[in-house]
Order: C-alpha cells, then structure tokens, then sequence
C-alpha cells in the first residue's frame, strides 16, 4: 500500500509517499504544475511495487491539473474535503504547519481511510464548462448590482427616481429602457427644460430609434415627473460624462450576463436530464441550468440524503445522554451556490402559489404551523431536491436500459 499524500498550492505542489505504519517511501518533493513535471510524478508513482492510491485536498480549480492527469495515467485518485483533513492527526502541543507535513499528513489520512477513499471522476467536458459559466455568470451578477447602485446614486443628485420611470423587463441582450432613457436624457433639465410638447416629439423619436413602444399619456407623466424633481448636481459636461460612464459599464456587464445566460441553456439542452429538470415546477430557462450546474450528474450521490448533504440543507441530529434536539438549523456545509439557487426556485412557488403542486403544498403547511420564512423555504428546497434525485435519477436509468 502506497499513498501518495499531495499539498497542492497554485502552480505546485507537495509530494510525499507514505506506507503503514508511518514508513516515509519518498521523502516530500516539490513538482511544479507543468505537464513534464507531472508526467514525470506520474511515471515514477507508476515504478512503485504494490497498490498506490493518491490523496489531495479540494482547493478550488489548483488541484485539478494534478488530479486530472494523474487519473488519466491511470491512478486512484481522491480528492477530499479540506475540513475533513484539517483537524486529522492534530495531537500534538506544537501545530506547526508547513506544506510538507501536511503532505505528509495526507498520506497518513489515505493509508487510515483507505477503504472509504472516494474515487474522483472528472466531469463530463458539457458539465465542466457548464459549472464555469454559472460561476462566472454568480460573480457577474455582483459586480452589475454594484454598477446598478452607483448609477441610481449619480442619478438621486442628476435626476432622482429616474430608475422608477420604467417597469419593462430586461430584453435578451440584457438592455434595460430606464437605462437608455438615461442615457439620453442624464438630467432632469434634460426634459424640464424643453416645453411638454417638445419632449413628447423628442421622446417619440427616441423610442422609435431604440426600437421601444410610443405612449404620449408615459412621456407626460415622464415630463411632470421630472419637473417635480431638481437636480442637485448642476448640468455640466462634467455630469453628463460621469452619467455616460456608468451607463456604458452597465451596459456592457448586462451584455456579458446574457451572453452568458444564453451559452449557460445551450450547454444545458446537451445534458441527458435537461427535459426532465425543465418540466418541473418553479425550473425556467435561468434556474435550469443553474440547477444542472451545480448539481451535476445526480448518479454520483450514493442518496437522496447525499444530495442534500452536498446542498447543506441537511440538519444533522444531536443527541448526548438525556438531551435529543430535534429541531436543529441546516449545516451549511456545502454548495453555497446550489442553495442560493433553491432559494430562488422556492421564492418562484411563493410567489406562484400553485395550489396543486406536493411542494407548494409542504410549504404552505409548514407556514401554516407558524414556521419562520427561512426554515419553511429550506425545509421545501429540501423536499424539492429529494423530489429532483428521483425523477432525475429514474429518468437517466430508463435512458441507460432503452
């Protein structure tokens, strides 16, 4: 039995070779990320007699080259939760740390729960950029907030409640009509300062350009609000370009997030599940993919309960001696971003209230009983999910057998 324990950092790593018993095969090197050192490591694993299995952490994208390529060299490859690691072997008074011991540390945690080691499987090329695309799409979605706040805080001192105007949904290349309308009218002298009859030709004219239906009863409540309304910051060129800016960044951060909202349902069509996932309640084309993202193919949970537990909508028990908790919250631990997205889809059932839906149902129930917002709405996605591993896991299995 050989473990090979590995510290992965970015751009290197840690090695170290451990058998039982604490005997050190290989004292800990260092191995840099490029394809020649690793397929050097891969080659002089392979030159060790008896069965060798490797141990690495979970570290974000760092470990993947590591694990991707020594898998494809034919290796045992496990790649564990740093929380399980991190306490492992911590007896002793002095907790020095450095990326050797820990190297050494992992082996000694692979030859201890060599049986239980979980195999790593590398994603499907559909699913893996699938993932990427709704991380990078989460991160996105930050920074267009950001970029939506600053610009309404320019306008609450150039034209307050300008962003108020317009109630139309975002369109496909995620333009917005409050956001062109300030573009063109940055100020609210912009449209004060002309005669009501000239702003309604001037507006008609802007939303035909822009490819926007004409109402003269919407374009005077526009000019009487913006003559109820004065601008703190003066009309200058100064304004006009600070507005223009953050127009312009908007603009471009909500063309990035349709981009890649529409690459996200292209890639998710490909997937074997995505009928399935679809046709269930609350699921549309943005919640979809997000779904299918992060939970990937649902065939690598052992359960229903490994699902949630992957969620971190479970709620462990706690019990010592007399005392048995029974009404505990969720753990946490685990997708932050796969509860953010059942969050979404059971917002989606509270707001639909479908009365004929079993999760609709559950929820209304548990609101019923006085439960809290926040435990009846993850109390439902948990149902929710148990509900997606059947059906999902039903589907593909009829697809295997056909």
């Amino acid at each position: 039995m050989n473990c090979v324990g590995i510290d992965v950092s970015k751009g290197k790593s840690m090695i170290a070779v451990m058998q039982p018993l604490g005997e050190v095969i290989i004292s800990p090197f260092e191995v840099y990320h490029t394809g020649s050192e690793l397929s050097e490591l891969a080659r002089l694993l392979k030159s060790l007699d008896g069965e060798t299995r490797v141990v690495m952490e979970y570290t974000g994208n760092y470990h993947a080259p590591v694990a991707w390529l020594l898998h494809d060299a034919g290796f045992y490859v496990s790649v564990v939760n740093a929380m399980l690691v991190h306490d492992y072997g911590n007896n002793s008074l002095r907790r020095a740390k450095t990326d050797k011991k820990d190297a050494i540390k992992l082996a000694n945690y692979g030859l201890d729960h060599w049986l239980t080691l979980p195999r790593y499987v590398p994603e499907e090329d559909t699913r893996l950029m699938l993932k990427n695309c709704y991380r990078q799409y989460q991160q996105y979605s930050k920074v267009k907030t950001m970029l939506k706040n600053n610009l309404i805080s320019l306008l609450d001192t150039a034209f307050p409640d300008a962003n108020r105007l317009f109630t139309s949904p975002a369109r496909a290349d995620g333009s917005e009509k409050w956001v062109d309308f300030v573009d063109a009218f940055w100020h609210c002298e912009c449209v004060c300062g002309l005669s009501a009859k000239a702003f309604v030709t001037k507006y008609q004219k802007w939303c035909k350009k822009h490819g926007y239906n004409f109402s003269e009863e919407k374009a005077l409540d526009i000019y009487a609000s913006a003559c109820g309304h004065f601008g703190v910051m003066p009309k200058t060129n100064t304004a006009k370009l600070l507005v223009g800016q953050a127009v312009s960044q908007l603009r471009a951060i909500s063309a990035a997030l349709a981009a890649l909202k529409q690459e996200m349902q292209a890639l998710a069509e490909r997937l074997p599940e995505y009928p399935v996932v679809m046709g269930m309640f609350g699921v549309g084309p943005t919640l979809g993919p997000q779904l299918m993202a992060e939970i990937g193919d649902v065939r690598r949970f052992y359960s229903k309960k490994a699902l949630v537990a992957f969620a971190g909508i479970d709620a462990p028990p706690y019990q010592s001696g007399q005392m048995d908790v029974r009404s505990r919250s969720i753990s946490k631990r685990g997708s932050a971003a796969l509860r953010r997205t059942l969050f979404l889809v059971m917002s989606v059932f509270l707001q639909q209230s479908p009365t004929d839906e079993p999760i609709y149902q559950f929820m209304d129930k548990k609101r019923a009983e006085g439960k809290p917002y926040r435990v009846y709405m993850m109390a439902s996605a948990n149902k929710f999910l148990r509900i997606y591993y059947a059906s999902v896991k039903a589907y593909l299995g009829s697809l295997e057998t056909a």
